[in-house]
């Protein structure tokens, strides 16, 4: 099935641009001129993705972005002028699936929407019951959840893909250029502080105390591991 983009900016001629080169590639593309008519498009259209601008007037993309994941777990590519590291940062925490600094090239566009789709899309299914690593961890894979000390806490998909993957080497180092290969896809290879982002999201999900980390370990200049698992369990299939 073709992939629904929405794509938002109050920049017409921008859209027009976004939707010439993703209309070529195969992709269904819907508009909004601003972040209220984002909003309605995400509930009446339903998209597999949007394309948000931040600099918008009356509601910005940050703000957009916060009320479309009141409603919809739909993954976000937000677009900007600025290349400032605080907004890149803060997109991130407020849950964008990834950052785009205009301007953009066609196949620079069209790689990010195709990596962050491939993301959100379902993995292999994975053991029925959760791995237990000790007595205040436990990772329930099919439903995307940590259990930390009895409390489930939901992991967003690219978190999930994160841990998968790290729990896939539990004990190993994997270097980071292999995990943002694996986890983002070849074109991201090179950014490691998105990698630190990430990884710092999930230690403060997963860790009793994210600066002195028991489950989720840096090898500085390397990459990162996962504590071993319990005995017995070899790999999320055990």
């Amino acid at each position: 099935m073709r992939k629904r983009i929405l794509v938002t900016d109050d920049e017409a001629r921008m859209r027009r641009f976004v939707r010439m080169n993703l209309d070529l590639e195969g992709y269904d593309v819907f508009e909004a001129e601003n972040g209220l008519a984002a909003l309605q498009r995400v509930r009446d259209d339903v998209p597999d993705l949007v394309l948000l601008d931040v600099m918008m007037p009356d509601l910005d993309g940050f703000e957009t972005r916060a009320r479309i994941r009141e409603m919809s777990s739909v993954p976000v590519i937000m677009l900007t002028v600025k290349g400032d590291e605080e907004d890149r940062i803060r997109g991130l925490d407020l849950g964008a699936d990834d950052y785009i600094t205009k301007p953009f090239s066609p196949r620079e566009l069209v790689s990010r929407i195709r990596a962050v789709l491939r993301r959100v899309e379902p993995g292999k299914a994975q053991a029925d019951e959760p791995l237990v690593i000790d007595a205040d961890l436990a990772i329930d894979f099919p439903r995307r959840d940590v259990i930390v000390r009895g409390e489930r806490i939901k992991l967003r998909p690219t978190e999930y893909r994160l841990l998968l993957h790290l729990v896939e080497n539990a004990g190993w180092i994997v270097p980071q250029e292999t995990i943002l290969s694996k986890v983002w896809g070849p074109e991201y290879r090179d950014d490691t502080q998105l990698l630190r982002l990430y990884v710092n999201y999930l230690r403060k999900k997963i860790e009793p105390d994210p600066a002195t980390p028991r489950y989720i370990f840096t090898e500085r200049g390397v990459g990162y591991r996962f504590v071993d698992l319990p005995r017995g369990r070899d790999g999320v299939n055990g």
